[in-house]
């Protein structure tokens, strides 16, 4: 699992491999994230926008922006979480991705929140130990 903490509001990512989607003889690799983010602070935060970086293993960089997650613009007050499942897919067989969550507070305060950088790793890649 790979997290982040910005300003009190915890982000938690666990990335699988999904083989029964991925498509390797045709340069298909899918993976699924779930993530949770925890408000850990004393203020409630509404989520805003996403900001997605993709970066495959040839360095092919893909930015995704949006509205909330999966339909959604949650809510957090003080201790709540909120967990969602979605997916990536790559023309690699290993990749990374990161980004940022706008979160805005009842008073109107505008902030990012770090997605930390997670590995998306098939096993149709060798890795190379040095």
């Amino acid at each position: 699992m790979y997290e982040a903490v910005t300003r009190d509001i915890a982000v938690m990512v666990n990335p699988v491999f999904l083989e029964d989607q991925s498509e390797p003889e045709e340069n298909h690799y899918v993976w699924a994230y779930t993530i949770q983010i925890e408000n850990q602070g004393s203020e409630t935060v509404q989520l805003r926008t996403r900001t997605w970086v993709i970066t495959d293993s040839t360095g092919n960089v893909q930015e995704v922006h949006g509205d909330g997650v999966v339909g959604k613009q949650p809510v957090l007050h003080p201790g709540e979480r909120f967990e969602y499942t979605s997916g990536a897919p790559l023309a690699t067989p290993t990749g990374f991705m990161e980004g940022r969550y706008q979160m805005e507070t009842k008073a109107g305060d505008v902030f990012d929140v770090q997605i930390p950088a997670f590995s998306l790793d098939s096993p149709h890649h060798a890795i190379n130990v040095h």
